[in-house]
């Protein structure tokens, strides 16, 4: 990894948007009316800045809320002082914040400002050394594979078939609505895509224990490259190991793991066989990476969770980039649906080659938001 020089963070501005959409995302647990995002920019007192997103897509205020935390609680804490490096921020913000988030009963919550925080100051030291950052993280190639996720469960096969047309070579579907569609959509699909193209399957915490073992044995034949969340993230380990034992399809988790204890408990238990933090929601970058040391010495797959902006995707990005260079089948997510808040920010991923996208070598994350373009595009 390169050298994280010190920083010194002398602004920091947060930036929330919401662009409204036609078609809701939908999910087991709730459905998503607009597209929010919510950016931090930090910059440096020798002028160098960094951009960094955090995760807000729920509640529907969530995105004003996480901007609220990172202006009254966490601005105060970073500005004025000098780290080592985006590491050292990350873990003073985290120990300075833990006791009020207890107490406030909001741990995810600062968790994910802090998150977005870590991420606008690794793209800031990427970007003063002139590097992309998946090299400045150590990376030998700008090369990621990606999947198409997010597929509603209305009329999927029109969704795959376009993302097929645009690149895509692997996909996931969101179930959780009724067995019946849930199985017939995957059939769909199966048979569209045919043998040997990854198909994954998400439930979104959507099951109980023994609906999630049916819904895994009836998966069994339609060669599932892995069930995400079929039952809930706080559900006792004892329920996660049974259903391991029992399923066919392999088991995927980790969006919903708070802090490196959680993370190494799942990867130690050995249910799953991908894990899936996602930077935004807790960790950035500075989190992550010794889970993804872990997941790997496990010897198991690292697939980072993404479903928001583009800012965020393009740390996933850079980050599975860096980690993946001798290809341990890291697949990066990428959201099917309408969202230019993603896509006007993530050019590089436009470019689909058999399912292979190139960063390119420009400094940081590789992209600058042009705020006011975004807004003029949330008010169209």
């Amino acid at each position: 990894m390169g050298d994280a020089s010190s920083v010194s963070p002398a602004e920091l501005s947060v930036h929330v948007l919401r662009y409204p959409i036609e078609q809701p995302v939908r999910t087991s647990f709730g459905i998503m009316h607009d597209r929010p995002a919510v950016f931090v920019r930090v910059q440096d007192r020798d002028g160098a800045h960094g951009w960094g997103e955090i995760w807000c897509n729920f509640p529907a205020c969530g995105a004003e809320h996480r901007a609220r935390l990172v202006e009254t609680v966490l601005r105060p804490l970073l500005l004025g002082r000098t780290y080592d490096g985006p590491a050292a921020a990350w873990a003073h913000l985290t120990a300075a914040t833990e006791v009020l988030a207890l107490q406030s009963g909001e741990p995810g919550p600062m968790a994910q400002a802090i998150a977005g925080i870590d991420l606008a100051l690794w793209d800031l030291c990427a970007r003063r050394a002139g590097q992309p950052l998946w090299a400045y993280l150590g990376g030998t190639s700008d090369r990621v594979e990606v999947y198409a996720s997010g597929i509603n469960p209305d009329d999927p096969e029109r969704v795959v078939r376009q993302k097929h047309l645009e690149g895509y070579r692997a996909f996931k579907l969101k179930l959780g609505f009724g067995h019946e569609r849930d199985l017939r959509n995957l059939r769909q699909v199966r048979q569209l895509l045919g043998p040997g193209v990854p198909l994954m399957a998400d439930a979104n915490q959507g099951w109980g224990p023994e609906d999630a073992a049916a819904m895994a044995a009836a998966m069994g034949e339609l060669d599932i490259a892995w069930l995400e969340e079929p039952l809930r993230a706080d559900q006792p380990l004892a329920q996660w190991l049974a259903l391991a034992r029992q399923s066919p399809v392999p088991l995927a988790a980790g969006e919903n793991c708070l802090g490196s204890a959680a993370f190494h408990a799942v990867i130690e238990a050995g249910f799953l066989r991908v894990v899936q933090p996602d930077l935004a929601k807790w960790g950035g970058i500075s989190g992550c990476l010794p889970v993804i040391r872990a997941v790997r010495a496990a010897g198991l797959r690292y697939c980072p969770h993404y479903l928001g902006a583009g800012v965020g995707l393009m740390a996933s990005a850079h980050l599975l980039a860096a980690v993946d260079g001798t290809r341990h089948g890291g697949l990066l997510e990428i959201d099917s649906n309408a969202n230019p808040l993603r896509t006007l920010l993530s050019a590089p991923l436009l470019q689909l080659e058999e399912g292979v996208a190139r960063l390119g070598h420009a400094p940081g994350i590789g992209v600058e938001p042009d705020l006011d373009a975004l807004r003029a595009q949330c008010a169209a």
